[in-house]
């Protein structure tokens, strides 16, 4: 009785550890790493976005974005949509809501570097506006929250859109910095 008893165990044990050595095989096989580009920043905003996002779980991942802002501040002429930040590193945790690792609907919450500028010029007549337009420079610390969604095919493309707002809590030049910073994005990337 013994005998059996001893074979019964080493069989159950050689057993959980097979399955075990599967469960970490497939952990090796989940692709952990993401790099992105924000296209939605580069076609409205002419911005630079570029994001490392790096997946905890099923359920979290931590991530870290660098913004450069193209647009010429001191150009008068300029009309068009345009972000205060002329540099921004954004780090972010998400909490994913879906089934799918990692995917799907999301909530986000963000800390934001951010450096603004302004430009004053004077248009009195008789002055020329190069010599009498004033820059100011604001360096900025904000926190906020972003919504959004994200779409992963089987060969680890990917695709996802966010909106959000953070509030500047820590401002450098009162004269220069906005009090609400913008989060948003239709990015396209790769897991791997």
């Amino acid at each position: 009785m013994k005998k059996i008893t001893l074979i019964i165990l080493v069989f159950i044990t050689s057993l959980s550890s097979f399955a075990q050595d599967n469960e970490n095989k497939n952990e090796d096989k989940i692709k952990k790493h993401e790099v992105k580009l924000n296209a939605f920043n580069i076609i409205i905003f002419k911005s630079i976005d570029f994001t490392y996002e790096y997946l905890l779980d099923s359920e979290s991942s931590v991530g870290i974005s660098v913004l450069i802002n193209l647009n010429d501040f001191s150009d008068e002429e300029y009309y068009g949509p345009y972000y205060n930040e002329a540099f921004a590193i954004t780090p972010y945790y998400r909490h994913f809501f879906s089934r799918k690792y990692a995917a799907g609907f999301f909530m986000e919450a963000f800390g934001m570097y951010n450096q603004q500028k302004y430009y004053v010029y004077n248009y009195d007549v008789g002055i020329d506006p190069e010599t009498t337009s004033s820059e100011s420079t604001s360096n900025n610390f904000a926190l906020g929250i972003s919504l959004g969604g994200k779409f992963v095919s089987k060969k680890g493309f990917l695709f996802e859109f966010f909106g959000g707002v953070g509030r500047n809590i820590a401002i450098s030049n009162r004269d220069a910095a906005a009090d609400f910073v913008p989060r948003m994005g239709a990015t396209i990337g790769y897991r791997f």
